[in-house]
């Protein structure tokens, strides 16, 4: 069980541990309502106005009795409130509605023993009946905006189809799965528990999880999320993290947090409503001195009443928890989990963005960039031969040929043997070839043809791996530059940055410089503008961050590996992505699920966007009630400017609705990012 917040404090326990949900308001505001219209209709001003004359048997005793079941049972949430906040000494919204519906209870019977001569039981049942409308529509609203959390509970199945040890397929809970079972996911079905593929392969929705929209395929050898959809085909899958061990889970944690995690402008909101109590009571008490004193008892009590009800911080209230749960909501809706709202605050003054290159802004993994074929050689031939010579091999940069050789596929190779340190050979259609790098050539005493030798150069300059294809014993037929290759939306993460004001975007690497030179001319680096941080070792890439920063710029570092982890921590913001390390995750304030660095924008947009709402809405709530109090105090009351309890409570409901509404308007923020 989480500790209270000062939120929670000042909303009296609003929360379903403490009954305090939107069924339960619901439930109280139409029992009340029903009660408050005979009340009303019985009351002396109503009755006349409407022309109901005449004596009716008992007619004395409806308000005094519905009014007192009114104010005990549907005012008990705010009895019970007052206490708490009376207790924890945090005084606040409970405490000012308690004080106000008490007061007014007290009046209503000493009007009926005969005390006042005021009409107050029907604007008692009122008030304590709009009260419960106006909570029970704070509540829905937070409510839904924090559904997003039982969103993603929703995601998992609640059954799962396990394949027995002889072949067998069986139904059963989720619960009863376990570490290693094997499950059968069928076309359109979820995945109910992280694993990997060990049989088929298929399309996968995953945008639950990661925001992207577009299926991803998934083969065997790769892992598969829980609450995710196999879309085309059925897979096996074997189960290797369960409930609270799954990404969904974990992504449910992080939503969790960040919603309640607090910030700066929910300490001043908390701050503004503690202050709230001790205005409007010294209002209240003002307002009593003054109306007395000027012989008007019967208005001292109405116009206390009206003070107390219409400084209810219920905006206040919704100010910040409403655009809080909208924005993580729908952040992690596109793929962008928000793990710390003061991380998310920052983000919105951030002044230089600073990428780990490997896994962030490339894939982590090498590609074939470019391909020369010798004179008279196909160049596609040339690459379907090396492919096959590589076929049987693991090497890092042997996988990296064989995906590029396209729909035609690797040459039928044999005989395939490995040069330790140097390359691989085989035999493909009857002729022996060589796949290596300049140490194979130089064993072989071969010399690199003319046309081939300036690119290779001009290759090795910008730090691609260079790899040639030999026909043995001496014929160089081509060359393959191979290079961790730049993620296609990278260049466009840049620009989006740019666009939001970002002053730099640098990189930082343990590659040489002439590989860093060239992916940040890639990425359109300005020369005097962005930086490009080459050969740094592990344990200094903090150190960058900390050189940034006592330039006076605020910065986010994007990272995704365990070396990443004390520069995350150290940055202003940390932004992980997704597809990194647990650690790196652990240490980022704000993690990109989908591995798309165009979230960091977003982010940006994202924080710029919720901090302009919560201005707005604390904004509205307290010029609200700067305007507000001295009219309930009844300081216009000799222009017959006056507001009565009743219409004070509809005004103070009125004024959450438009917070509310305002913090929706958070929904028009673009999180996902545009396709080229």
């Amino acid at each position: 069980m989480r500790a209270e917040s000062p939120q929670d404090r000042h909303h009296g326990g609003h929360d379903k541990h403490a009954g305090h949900d939107p069924a339960m308001f619901r439930r109280r505001f139409w029992v009340c309502l029903v009660l408050t219209v005979p009340v009303v209709l019985t009351s002396h001003l109503v009755a006349d106005r409407l022309g109901l004359r005449g004596d009716v048997p008992g007619r004395s005793w409806v308000g005094p009795v519905l009014g007192s079941v009114v104010f005990w049972w549907g005012g008990w949430p705010f009895l019970v409130g007052a206490v708490r906040e009376v207790r924890d000494r945090a005084p606040g919204m409970m405490l000012l509605i308690a004080m106000a519906i008490t007061v007014a209870y007290t009046a209503s019977l000493a009007t009926s023993a005969g005390a006042f001569d005021l009409d107050f039981w029907w604007e008692l049942a009122a008030l304590v009946t709009i009260m419960l409308l106006g909570h029970w529509q704070e509540m829905k609203a937070i409510g839904q905006a924090r559904g997003a959390l039982a969103a993603l509970a929703a995601l998992l199945p609640d059954d799962a189809e396990r394949v027995t040890a002889d072949g067998r397929v069986e139904a059963v809970s989720v619960g009863e799965l376990r570490v290693g079972d094997v499950v059968l996911v069928r076309p359109g079905g979820r995945v109910p528990a992280d694993g990997g593929i060990v049989d088929g392969g298929a399309e996968l929705d995953e945008s639950m999880i990661t925001g992207e929209s577009r299926p991803v395929a998934r083969a065997v050898g790769d892992r598969v999320v829980a609450g995710t959809v196999a879309t085309d085909s059925a897979i096996r899958v074997r189960v290797e993290a369960l409930g609270a061990q799954t990404a969904l889970a974990g992504i449910q944690r992080m939503v969790a947090q960040a919603q309640r995690s607090g910030g700066r402008a929910q300490l001043l909101a908390d701050r503004f409503a503690a202050a709230l109590f001790y205005v409007a009571t010294g209002t209240a008490v003002l307002t009593v001195l003054v109306w007395t004193a000027l012989g008007q008892p019967d208005e001292a009590v109405v116009r206390a009443v009206t003070v107390l009800v219409i400084a209810c911080p219920h905006a206040l209230g919704l100010a910040i928890p409403l655009v809080v749960a909208l924005s993580t909501a729908l952040a992690a809706r596109s793929g962008i989990l928000v793990k710390d709202r003061l991380a998310l605050e920052r983000m919105r003054t951030v002044g230089a963005v600073l990428f780990d290159k490997t896994g962030t802004l490339t894939r982590g993994e090498h590609a074939v960039t470019d391909v020369l074929a010798a004179a008279g050689v196909d160049r596609d031939e040339a690459l379907r031969l090396a492919a096959g010579v590589e076929s049987d091999s693991e090497h890092p940069l042997a996988r990296a040929i064989v995906a590029a050789a396209g729909p035609a596929g690797p040459a039928r190779a044999a005989g395939f043997r490995s040069l330790p340190g140097r390359g691989v050979q085989a035999t493909v259609d009857g002729t022996r070839y060589a796949v290596g790098g300049p140490a194979l050539l130089r064993e072989l005493g071969v010399s690199l043809p003319a046309d081939l030798e300036a690119a290779i150069g001009h290759w090795s300059a910008r730090g691609a791996a260079v790899l040639h294809l030999v026909r043995l014993p001496d014929t160089v037929l081509g060359a393959f530059a191979l290079a961790d290759e730049v993620r296609p939306e990278a260049r466009r993460a840049v620009d989006e940055l740019r666009a939001e004001g970002v002053r730099t975007i640098a990189m930082i690497t343990g590659d040489a410089r002439p590989v860093a030179e060239a992916v940040a001319a890639e990425l359109g680096f300005r020369p005097g503008v962005d930086e490009v941080f080459a050969e740094v070792l592990p344990a200094d890439k903090d150190g960058r961050v900390a050189e940034l920063q006592r330039r006076g710029l605020t910065v986010a570092m994007v990272g995704d590996g365990v070396n990443d982890a004390p520069a995350l921590a150290r940055a202003d913001v940390g932004i992980a992505i997704g597809a990194g390390t647990d650690v790196a995750i652990e240490s980022a304030g704000v993690v990109l699920a989908s591995s798309d660095p165009r979230g960091v924008a977003a982010v940006v947009r994202l924080s710029r966007a919720s901090y302009r709402k919560m201005r707005q809405n604390l904004a509205w709530a307290a010029g609200y009630n700067a305007v507000a109090l001295p009219l309930a105090a009844g300081v216009l009351a000799w222009a017959g400017v006056a507001l009565s309890p009743a219409l004070a409570a509809v005004l103070m409901s009125a004024s959450t609705v438009v917070v509310a509404l305002n913090a929706q308007l958070l929904r028009r923020v673009r999180l996902d990012p545009e396709r080229d």
